[in-house]
């Protein structure tokens, strides 16, 4: 006769879920993402830099944020979400005011030490020539948006009183996303604070603001 014990089956072990578990925090991930991006842009971005700086292998990357398009378009929406609210230039008194506000704001911002220098946005555009007509085009509504919301803060103006009268907003908004792009690219390499507040100074003499008694009238 065998004994209980002889006859006791081993106990299987419970099945395993399927997949890894995360081990990692995805908001921080992201956050080391967005400064690789930041500094190397789309196209100079490889995953072995993307999985160092994140702490983690390809598989977590690519479960976690699908592959490295939708990483960036995620950084991306992330890096926009971050700087919304920074610089409400829009609730200046006068347009002039508020496009100088934000041009200042963006020379401050663009010479940080906290982070790399320039703005992700502009570098975005200029490092996705590789990437997908989705994600190119995601990106131009982006910077569609920003010009957008320019343009309006100088038609106000316009309404106003307080920018000439006959000024193409089109073409101000144009003149203003132009210089703040080129504020930028030469963050990049190198430009001080103190050359940037100048290019700013220099571009706000261009601003075709209406003479006082026209604003006078307009706001009596």
């Amino acid at each position: 006769m065998k004994s209980a014990k002889a006859a006791a089956k081993p106990l299987k072990p419970p099945p395993k879920p399927r997949g890894r578990p995360r081990s990692f925090d995805r908001d921080q991930a992201l956050a080391q993402a967005i400064e690789v991006f930041w500094k190397k842009g789309f196209e100079g971005t490889s995953i072995a830099d993307l999985t160092e700086a994140m702490g983690i292998n390809p598989p977590s990357l690519y479960a976690a944020f699908g592959d490295k398009e939708k990483l960036f378009l995620e950084a991306v929406e992330q890096y926009n979400a971050r700087n919304a609210g920074a610089c409400p230039y829009g609730d200046e008194e006068t347009a002039k005011g508020a496009v100088r506000k934000l041009l200042l704001y963006m020379a401050e911002e663009l010479c940080s030490c906290e982070h790399p220098r320039g703005c992700m946005m502009v570098l975005a555009a200029s490092t996705s020539a590789s990437a997908s007509p989705f994600l190119q085009g995601k990106i131009a509504e982006k910077r569609a948006a920003s010009r957008a919301a320019l343009k309006a803060r100088i038609e106000r103006g316009i309404k106003e009183g307080d920018v000439a009268a006959g000024t193409n907003a089109d073409e101000l908004a144009d003149f203003y996303s132009t210089i703040m792009t080129g504020m930028s690219l030469v963050s990049r390499d190198g430009a001080s604070h103190k050359s940037m507040v100048a290019t700013v100074e220099n571009a706000m003499r261009l601003f075709p603001s209406a003479k006082k008694s026209v604003r006078a009238t307009a706001t009596a």
